[in-house]
């Protein structure tokens, strides 16, 4: 099944001409197929604005190349966008696979160097424990996360807002941890000779742990293959201070206030991902500050338009028994319901699709939470996903960056890798994340009873 594509529009960047030309979009249901995993056939896609439009699944529609004039030739030039993000299963039966893909990611668990064969075991063994408890959150979200599918709808999203500004490109997805990986979005922008590349992962904020790690993996690829090591890149490592994202942002802030009966009285709640403490002391992680720093100006342009509500923020999602970033959202919606708050708008301001940790963790457990400690109205600013104002500042941020397109070995984009003190990490990281994670929490230890006994 296939489908014709024009477009007539042009784009003059760094005193050349780019010219799109003609294209085409196949389609291929084949799992296994490198950049092409999951793909459907192009369906209307009636979604968001975008009534009458042909939808073509992420990494299978492609064009044949833009024609650059220059004073004295005439070459091809392809430009490619690659979306970065974390991935999730999208099965009950990939979760336990999901999750020993993220936990064998040393970017995950940061082993000392010495120690670093067991981290394949040690992610076997912690995914087969946590498996039974994750398969329950995704089983009360509908069975599955709904990342790939919101992504692969923000790419399309994105490809017409960057047509809107005459510039034709093909649109990839890479995931980190679950299909399609970034392992086979790269070798699909290889099969269609790419020749100039952004980067974007879809995390406002740096940190090791996500962009760190993704553009870790694009590293090591560019530098095992001849001609990827040549192909320009520009990589997009932290968009957070974008007027656009804030604007955005706040917009979405200001329409969910206003569902209160009261919205001056409502305190808003920012509620993060969390990362281990020793992320930012020891590996020198910018995600907290850049973290406050959003904060700060997303409030800026809410106080702009008149709006001064009382707000604070938190982290969600640490496991185990290390220090992570403080405080906790867990706690601070007990004491902020002891301190007689009764109107919460919560705000998900690291993640911009819905996932598990909006869906379930926010959605339900801290809900609950919150109800149960005092708070009576409580609200959730859903995660920006294809917002209008959103996309489009996303396609000026790639028209921005790709004259800065450079060879990957060449760019800064190397992640925070720090030496580790052998002896400390042993005893903070490895005895006391790991193994008393695994060994001390009761679930962990019915789970080893099952399995002796």
């Amino acid at each position: 099944m296939s489908v014709s594509c024009h477009s007539s529009k042009s784009l003059r960047l760094d005193n050349v001409t780019y010219q799109p030309l003609s294209g085409s979009c196949s389609s291929a249901r084949n799992k296994n197929m490198l950049g092409l995993v999951h793909s459907q056939a192009c369906l209307p896609f009636d979604k968001r604005n975008t009534v009458g439009k042909t939808f073509c699944s992420v990494g299978v529609c492609t064009y044949d190349g833009v024609a650059i004039e220059s004073h004295s030739q005439v070459v091809e030039e392809k430009v490619g966008v690659l979306l970065l993000n974390l991935g999730g299963p999208e099965t009950l039966s990939d979760v336990q696979p999901f999750l020993f893909n993220l936990f064998a990611d040393p970017d995950i668990i940061r082993l000392p160097r010495l120690f670093r064969f067991l981290q394949r075991p040690l992610a076997q063994l912690i995914s087969v424990l946590r498996a039974p408890k994750s398969r329950e959150g995704y089983a009360a979200i509908g069975g599955g996360s709904p990342l790939r599918k919101i992504t692969d709808e923000q790419a399309h999203a994105l490809k017409l807002a960057l047509e809107a500004k005459n510039i034709s490109a093909n649109i990839y997805v890479g995931m980190r941890y679950w299909y399609p990986f970034t392992e086979e979005a790269i070798q699909q922008i290889k099969r269609d000779k790419i020749t100039r590349l952004v980067v974007l992962p879809l995390y406002p904020q740096f940190s090791i742990s996500t962009t760190g790690s993704s553009i870790r993996v694009l590293q090591s690829l560019f530098r095992k293959d001849a001609h990827l090591s040549r192909l320009p890149v520009a990589v997009i490592k932290s968009w957070y201070q974008r007027e656009g994202y804030v604007r955005s942002m706040a917009d979405l802030i200001a329409k969910e206030l206003e569902t209160f009966a009261e919205p001056s009285e409502v305190m808003i709640f920012f509620s993060a991902h969390g990362v281990p403490v020793s992320y930012v002391e020891d590996a020198g992680d910018p995600y907290r500050d850049q973290m406050e720093e959003c904060i700060f100006l997303i409030m800026q342009e809410l106080k702009a338009r008149g709006i001064d509500n009382k707000h604070t923020l938190a982290y969600q999602s640490r496991v185990g028994p290390v220090q992570w970033l403080k405080p906790y959202t867990d706690e601070v919606l007990v004491e902020l319901g002891q301190k007689g708050v009764k109107n919460l708008l919560a705000v998900p301001v690291s993640f911009v699709s819905e996932h598990i940790e909006t869906l379930e963790e926010i959605d339900m457990e801290y809900k609950d939470l919150a109800l149960e400690s005092g708070i009576e109205n409580w609200g959730r600013v859903p995660a920006l996903g294809c917002t209008s104002s959103f996309i489009t500042d996303l396609a000026d941020a790639v028209i921005e960056a790709l004259p800065s397109a450079t060879t990957m070995s060449t760019s800064s984009t190397t992640s925070i890798v720090v030496d580790h003190d052998l002896v400390r990490d042993f005893v903070k990281l490895f005895f006391g994340s790991i193994l008393a994670f695994l060994l001390f929490s009761p679930r962990m230890i019915s789970a080893f009873k099952n399995h002796l006994f």
